[in-house]
């Protein structure tokens, strides 16, 4: 993928709507935007944890997809927004530290149809553990085609 680049206000922006609705009741931040990657980082509490101590996979994959998306919406117009209508999840070995990780990034780039993938580690002892692997399709939809601007930030919140 060609290098590219987005402008700082266009990745606060990013950061910052990252963070909204669900992920933000998960407890999701973003790290870092820039074209075609984006880095997100959740600090794991006992609510994250499934029955044997595990984080649970949901999280995981909710991450994973997610982070995957803004990924995508760094090489999109500002008029656009971004869906996923696929993703596959692979889980490499349980996670049970302090934190995840996710780093996203774009694989293929289309108009309309935008591939990307993402990586997510297991931060414990000061050391990121690979715990999972998606692969994401999404699409870029005008957002005029979705729901309209104030109603769509009163849903949001």
């Amino acid at each position: 993928m060609e290098k590219r680049k987005i402008t700082e206000q266009r990745a606060d922006f990013l950061k910052t709507d990252y963070e909204r609705g669900f992920i933000k009741f998960c407890g999701f931040k973003a790290v870092s935007a820039e074209w075609g990657r984006f880095q997100s980082r959740v600090e794991i509490m006992q609510e994250h944890r499934q029955q044997d101590g595990f984080i649970h996979a949901g999280v995981m994959a909710t991450m994973a997809d997610h982070t995957a998306g803004y990924s995508a919406f760094t090489t999109v117009p500002g008029n656009m927004q971004i869906l996923t209508i696929e993703f596959k999840v692979n889980f490499l070995r349980p996670a049970f530290g302090d934190a995840l990780v996710c780093y996203s990034r774009v694989i293929r780039e289309g108009r309309q149809i935008i591939v990307s993938e993402s990586e997510v580690f297991d931060v414990r002892e000061g050391h990121e553990h690979a715990v999972a692997k998606a692969m994401v399709t999404l699409m870029a939809v005008p957002q005029d085609k979705l729901i309209k601007g104030k109603n769509r930030d009163k849903l949001l919140g």
